[in-house]
């Protein structure tokens, strides 16, 4: 007797099967006739024989290789920045992507460069870094054309190409970012010494529209991927879904990883200063598990659109 799967042995139990049957008779506007129960299906027998934590923490490996060259070369360049504090601004920001018990190991490495110029170290910087960067992201669309429904991959040239141009221009988001957030705190303030808003409107409109912007720079960011991440990619919108999906799950996890480090882990007080690269780490895989379930979905959502076009014609 064959060996039954785990959706045979799922249906045994009645909770399943109320799901199963409420998922049937959802039906997706688009996708001429099929059900809810369709795409999780498929979603999650991807998510299942595509191996997402082994390329997951190859992502996670190839951006942390990545990180501290990053932050050498764009610290070097704080001093030629012509923009007053900028250098406190861009740390307040790095700071703010670090979970806070990791930040006490990278405050006086990030402090001692930031204060530092030293011209030959950033030539050397600059190409390493972006070296790195596009290992970075080339590991990223190596894990997108190791899912279990992608079946066209790019040559190994090609891909690589196409990963350090992505680099670049993931280089320039982050710039823009942090430019704007400075400019827009200048704006407010400027208001503000005019006596066109008091302290407290100043807080919140700079706290709620730093975070709204840099949620938006997150969902660019993040459909930049996917979008060219493989070939089928652009057969995709730029705005999809997927990209919606794992910005939202990566600010809802950024939240409760902090909360959770700063409450219940007690990884400095095991490992001493070298559990603040762990949690950086932990951080890193959990983040890249994200980007690959935001992918999956779009890939699922191609591959069922492809098996019912026929049904159109």
């Amino acid at each position: 007797m064959a060996e039954k799967t785990l959706e045979e042995k799922l249906m045994r139990f009645k909770p399943f099967c109320y799901i199963v049957e409420g998922l049937q008779k959802i039906v997706l506007p688009g996708f001429e006739g099929m059900t809810a129960y369709d795409l999780t299906k498929t979603y999650f027998t991807g998510i299942l024989e595509g191996a997402l934590s082994s390329r997951a923490s190859s992502i996670a490996y190839s951006f942390f290789m990545a990180l501290f060259p990053a932050l050498l070369f764009l610290l070097n360049l704080i001093p030629y920045v012509p923009i007053d504090d900028f250098n406190l601004k861009f740390m307040a920001f790095i700071y703010e992507l670090i979970p806070s018990q990791s930040q006490g190991f990278f405050q006086p490495i990030i402090s001692d460069i930031a204060q530092n110029e030293r011209a030959g170290l950033l030539s050397f910087a600059g190409i390493l870094a972006l070296f790195l960067m596009a290992n970075g992201v080339n590991a990223i669309f190596s894990g997108f054309e190791g899912s279990f429904n992608v079946h066209i991959n790019r040559s190994f040239f090609r891909q690589y190409a196409i990963a350090l141009s992505v680099s670049i221009i993931l280089a320039l988001l982050l710039v823009t970012t942090i430019t704007v957030l400075v400019y827009f705190e200048y704006v407010l303030n400027s208001l503000r010494d005019r006596d066109f808003m008091s302290d407290d409107t100043d807080i919140v409109l700079l706290s709620v529209g730093s975070y709204i912007f840099f949620t938006i720079m997150i969902y660019v960011t993040v459909a930049t991927l996917y979008y060219f991440g493989t070939k089928e990619g652009k057969h995709s919108r730029f705005f999809s879904p997927g990209a919606l999906m794992t910005t939202l799950l990566f600010m809802l996890t950024t939240y409760l990883f902090g909360v959770y480090i700063d409450n219940f882990s007690n990884y400095n007080e095991l490992y001493g200063s070298i559990g603040a690269l762990l949690i950086m780490l932990l951080y890193i895989w959990i983040n890249s598990n994200l980007i690959l379930l935001g992918f999956e979905l779009n890939a699922v959502l191609r591959k069922l659109r492809k098996s019912h076009q026929p049904l159109n014609k």
